[in-house]
């Protein structure tokens, strides 16, 4: 499959099993990164959401982390060969992974089928089942290598969503935004782009959608515009 090219970089994904994917730029382009100045990529694949960070926040130091070794090989490549070579990949089941270095954002585009049926490519299950990153084991992660003030972003399908949302209150933490999105205006919501804090507070909610006609909608191509080459 080819590769995809943004503005400032371009992302190579013939190894991986999970490709680029409008979940993964939408979540790397509304995902807060605030002040962070230590980011967390969990279950990188491309490195998309990783390049998609440091592009935003070039002084921000990007650590990114992958269970499958063919993953980490292409996404050290589109590092390499981006402006941003200085972003770290590691090979890492982020059920162990653990980091003397507290993160200030962990951003993930979690697999999320449950007891679906699995594919014969084990490195596909290993990118889209829950098998290799349950929810319970995304949220200790950021519990091991966050800190009191440090959060979470992540993307989902809605049921799904609504049960990370359960476990991340039931851990202590709260949903701090969601946007909740649309493929189009008529069609039901189909992805909660959520991000969490352990601080209580005010919770944030918007709707977005993607496509206005046979196009892009506004509200999509202002989220994106900074990436996307013909927005």
């Amino acid at each position: 499959m080819a590769g995809f090219q943004f503005k400032q970089f371009s992302i190579a994904q013939c190894s991986t099993a999970m490709k680029v994917s409008t979940d993964g730029i939408m979540l790397g382009a509304w995902s807060k990164l605030g002040s962070a100045q230590h980011v967390l990529d969990v279950g990188t694949g491309t490195a998309l959401l990783a390049l998609m960070c440091k592009q935003r926040a070039p002084s921000a130091r990007v650590q990114a982390i992958d269970i499958e070794p063919d993953a980490v090989a292409q996404a050290k490549s589109n590092v390499a060969a981006s402006p941003w070579t200085d972003i770290e990949v590691t090979l890492a089941d982020a059920q162990h992974f653990d980091s003397e270095r507290k993160f200030d954002l962990l951003i993930s585009n979690p697999p999320y089928f449950d007891n679906a049926l699995k594919a014969q490519d084990n490195k596909r299950n290993l990118a889209r089942h829950t098998d290799s990153l349950p929810f319970s084991a995304l949220i200790d992660l950021w519990q091991r290598v966050g800190h009191a003030n440090s959060e979470l972003a992540v993307i989902l399908p809605c049921e799904q969503g609504q049960h990370l949302v359960q476990l991340v209150e039931q851990a202590g933490g709260h949903l701090r935004r969601l946007c909740e999105v649309k493929s189009t205006e008529r069609k039901a919501v189909s992805r909660w782009l959520m991000q969490f804090s352990w601080h209580a507070g005010e919770s944030k909610r918007e709707l977005l959608v993607i496509h206005a006609g046979d196009d892009y909608s506004e509200g999509y191509r202002r989220l994106c515009r900074e990436f996307y080459l013909r927005f």
